[in-house]
Order: C-alpha cells, then structure tokens, then sequence
C-alpha cells in the first residue's frame, strides 16, 4: 500500500488540526478515520468532543480508534447535574422515576398503517419523550426541550473553543454544522482556518417541520460558514452539486465518502451474524446494519419479509431507542415474523464486515422522507461491500449509481415493500456474480482512496502557512 502523503509544516513544526464534533466521538468512524489520516500524514491531530458519562466517556482527555487523542467537554446534562429535578420531571410526564416509559404507554400501530416518520424530541438525559396526554403539557414539554437542547448545544460552544484555543490550531475541523460556530469562533483573530466537513445535507435533514426559528439560524450559520471556509467537504455527489449551487461556490466541495479502511473481504465462513442470531446454514439471512430508528425503512422490510419464504430471516445489527424497537417488534408479531427478525446489538465499525461476512444479502434502504436522506451514501452501503456481501438498494441517486455501477446488487422502489421483496427473492435465488462484483469493488472503493481527496485540500489550506 502506498504511503501517506505528507502535510506541510508551519513554523518548523506539523500542522495542528483540531476536529470538533458534538457528540462522543467514540462511535464515529468518519472522525476517527479523519483524525487518523491527517496525523499519518504528519499533523497533530486531535477531537473536541462531548462526554456522555452514562456510557463511560468522562469529561477530559483521553483516546479513541487508533489511538487518536480526544478531548470531551462537560456535557450540561441536567440528570447528573439535578437528579431531583428530572425524577420529578419525569414523574410530570408519565415516566418511571428512573426513566424508563411503561410499556402500556407505547402504542400498537393499527394493522396495515403507514409507519410514522416524526422523531419525539430527546428529553434530559437523552431520552425520547413519550406521548403527552393533555395539549398544555405538550406545549410545556416542547417548549422546555427546545429550551434545554439549545441550552446544552451553547454550553458545548463554549467549552468547545476554550479547548480548542488552548492548541491554537492551524486548522479547526468542522464536522456538521452545528459545530460551525465554535470553529470560527476558534479562528477568530488568529490564522487558523476552517475546513467544513457536511456529513449529511443539514438544511434538509430529517427534522420536524413545525420549526421555524432553528432551520432560518441553521441556514444562517452554513451560509456563512461555507463562505469564511477555507475548504467544504461532504459525503455525496447529490450534496457536492447542492451546496455548491446554494452558495455559489467557486469550486465544488471536496467529496469524501464515508467507506471503510482498505482490508481483504473476510472469507464467509468467518462471518458471525448467523451465531449471533442462532441462525443455521439453511437459513437464508437478510441483514441491516446501523441505527434501528425512523427512515432506515425497517417497517418496509419487516413487511416485505413477511411476502418471502418462512425459511428468510432479517438480522438487525444496531442499535435503536427501546421505544422505536418496541414498536418495530409489535410491527412484526402483526406481520406474522416476529420469529424472524433478530435483533442481535451493534459491534464496533471496524468489525462490521467481518461481522457480517456469512449473511446472505444486505438490504440498503434509506426513506427519502427528506433531500438529506434522498441524497444519502450510507456507511452500511460500503460496509456491506467490503462483507462482500449482494446488495440490495432503495432507488436513490447516489446509492444507486454505486449498485448500478460496480453490479453488486439490485435496486427497488424505495416505496415499496413488495419490490423490495422481489429484488431480496432475485439476489437469494443466485447472489454468485453478485458476491463476485462486490469483492472487486471493495478493493477500489476504500477510505484510502477518499482521503487523497482530503488530504489534497488540507495541503491547500496549509499551503499559505506552509514552511518554504
């Protein structure tokens, strides 16, 4: 493998590249791998991120992936910070004290209803908040939450740039647009530079649509972002082609798709979702990587499982909200195959391929409930190349241009359940060239080959500090 070009030096010394991203960074294999790369490549690279002390990631530095070093901010998390106050909160709106929902409280959707696609808003400490019963508690809930999510967002600001002005950093990597302000904040009066990484397209992500003050200051601030950025970087064509046309850039933004590192495809017998489900060799397993959540198409899947034969089952490896997946469940004891779908937890990113070597068929399915999701390339995509794995793809853009174009897979109507059957039924009746397809692909389609786009901007943005 060829070696990591090399950044320029400032001053007689390597680069300082700060990464800021608002959350823990311990499960986010695009920042890990940036980090990773640009310090192979001779900078100092670190994170600024979130702590999330429930899930053991403190406050303070320490190290994630690689080795990478990391430094979390206080969260502001209110049951930490007052355990009376949200066991009382929580008592206000139906919860046990401890915050888990009664299950009598999650509702059984009516057979034969169309999914819902609105996310309840997060409530302190993280959690989804359940059905209020009573208009002025809805309203009172709402309105503390937005609140609070403001609130808590603003406080990482702050701790944010006091970290990332203690490295005085040549480069802040903004990573979303909600870290955009702390990142030219950081800058601010000093020659440091920001580079924007857009990991989704945020002005159409998928939010709710009652909101009118959140999505006119989200514009705002990736309006002006991009504008002050000395570099834009995002995950998608679609999403190069949109935001270079929103704000008239000179020069498109730089893609780098979210694909896993260069490795060998694991050979299928040491695959192990089939052992974690407690599924046979007859079997024939279909599987879903990533968050088991709204618009990943799961209530679609569910029922076109049940359109395929009782020797098909669906392997959900992830992780979703205890609400959503009681949900999913009561989906599908409905459908007649809750016997088989198998929810068997999420494994870290760098082993997901090995993970899901012995599947049969992954199915890629994003609803294009929004532009962000319609112009998507999902990380289980390219993940489920490199498992060499057939792939089955809703119709959309992006995703179906890499289907289409490396002959992996099928590709269905992202509407409908029985086309994703059908196309699940075509690839299990002969997945051989399929599977071939998909070892090929995955020798060119590796982080490696994205992060020479990368680091072709980095030496840009360096180039004026640089050492001559």
């Amino acid at each position: 493998m060829p070696e990591t070009p090399q950044l320029p030096t400032v001053a007689g010394r390597p680069a300082r590249v700060v990464s800021l991203v608002y959350n823990d960074a311990s499960a986010d294999s695009r920042v890990q791998k940036t980090a990773a790369t640009l310090r192979a490549a001779g900078a100092d690279a670190r994170i600024v991120a979130i702590s999330r002390e429930s899930a053991g990631h403190a406050p303070g530095p320490g190290t994630v992936g690689a080795g990478v070093p990391v430094y979390r901010v206080h969260d502001l998390d209110l049951t930490r910070l007052l355990p009376g106050l949200t066991r009382g909160w929580r008592r206000w709106r139906g919860r046990n004290p401890d915050g888990t929902t009664p299950v009598s409280s999650v509702p059984e959707p009516a057979t034969g209803a169309a999914p819902s696609t609105a996310s309840a808003p997060p409530a302190v400490g993280g959690e989804a908040a359940p059905p209020a019963v009573h208009p002025a508690q809805a309203v009172a809930v709402d309105l503390w939450m937005r609140l609070y999510q403001t609130t808590r967002l603003g406080y990482w600001w702050l701790g944010a740039v006091r970290a990332a002005r203690d490295v005085a950093p040549d480069v802040v990597h903004a990573n979303d647009a909600n870290s955009l302000v702390p990142a030219l904040l950081t800058t601010a009066g000093t020659p440091g530079r920001v580079v924007y990484d857009s990991h989704e397209l945020w002005r159409r992500r998928n939010t709710r649509q009652d909101r009118w003050l959140a999505p006119a200051v989200d514009a705002l601030v990736e309006a002006l972002g991009t504008r002050l950025a000395a570099g834009v970087i995002t995950v998608s064509p679609s999403i190069v082609d949109w935001l270079q046309r929103r704000y008239r850039l000179a020069d498109p933004p730089t893609l780098v798709r979210n694909i896993p590192t260069a490795r060998q495809v694991p050979p299928r017998e040491g695959g192990r979702l089939r052992a974690m489900a407690g599924l046979g060799e007859d079997d024939k397993v279909v599987s879903y990587t990533g968050s088991i959540t709204t618009g990943r198409g799961l209530e679609e899947t569910v029922d076109a499982l049940a359109l395929l034969g009782d020797d098909v089952h669906l392997v959900l490896l992830g992780y979703g909200a205890p609400q959503y997946v009681t949900r999913l469940l009561v989906r599908a004891r409905q459908a007649g195959v809750a016997d088989r779908m198998h929810l068997v937890g999420a494994v870290p990113s760098e082993l997901v391929p090995q993970t899901l070597a012995d599947a049969d068929v992954a199915v890629v399915y994003v609803r294009p409930i929004c532009l962000s999701y319609r112009f998507s390339l999902p990380n289980k995509l390219f993940e489920s190349i490199h498992a060499g794995l057939p792939i089955v793809a809703a119709d959309l853009p992006d995703t179906a241009e890499v289907v289409r174009r490396y002959g992996v897979g099928e590709v269905f109507d992202a509407r409908s359940p029985a086309e994703l059957a059908e196309a699940i039924r075509a690839v299990l009746a002969d997945p051989g060239e399929y599977r071939r397809a998909a070892g090929a692909a995955s020798a060119s389609l590796t982080w490696e080959g994205e992060a020479e786009r990368m680091l072709g901007l980095y030496a840009r943005v360096l180039g004026a500090r640089a050492d001559r």
